[in-house]
């Protein structure tokens, strides 16, 4: 049985690796002094989602939320044009608000298994159907050999990356989801 549920600092976590420390890290880490999901949640910076294989007593994937902006300053002057264009004159400014996916993870066993595709899938859903906000992008700071599966679900850089960064910034318009009949 698959348990999907808001990650509470103090519930104990079931068995969990990706394959990246600094991923694991995040969400087993229970030392509050270091940033990490209880952290997070303690300070009101992130929010934490984990799915779980109760059968098999896993965690099956983990993913963490928190408010951002897209702001002009910081991003290349021909993706800040592409996004402007879509949002009516009378309602661009100088940032746009956007949900960041933190973190998102999937444990070695369930990888390749659309697990992550699924969680994509959910926060599209979420931020347009659901959403208790208004936000109109997700950003990632995608792992540099991770931006090839967010561009399969339609994310688009936004800062194109300075040699030897680790992270890619990219962002997903969920205007789009809507208009394409949630796909």
């Amino acid at each position: 049985m698959v348990q999907f549920k808001r990650f509470n600092p103090n519930d104990s976590i079931k068995p969990f690796d990706c394959g990246d420390s600094d991923l694991n890290g995040f969400l087993l880490e229970e030392d509050p002094s270091i940033s990490n999901a209880r952290h997070h949640a303690n300070e009101l910076l992130a929010v934490t989602y984990v799915i779980e294989d109760e059968t098999e007593c896993q965690t099956i994937a983990y993913f963490s939320l928190l408010n951002d902006k897209i702001e002009r300053e910081i991003t290349d002057n021909t993706a800040w044009n592409r996004l402007s264009r879509k949002i009516p004159n009378n309602k661009r400014r100088k940032s746009q608000p956007a949900v960041k996916i933190g973190r998102l993870a999937v444990s070695s066993p369930y990888q390749g298994k659309g697990w992550g595709e699924k969680i994509i899938s959910l926060l599209k859903q979420w931020f347009t159907k659901e959403n208790k906000t208004g936000c109109r992008f997700i950003t990632v700071d995608a792992l540099v050999d991770k931006v090839g599966f967010y561009e399969k679900y339609g994310f688009d850089i936004l800062v194109t990356p300075k040699e030897n960064e680790e992270t890619v910034l990219m962002y997903y318009d969920l205007k789009r989801f809507i208009s394409t009949d949630n796909k």
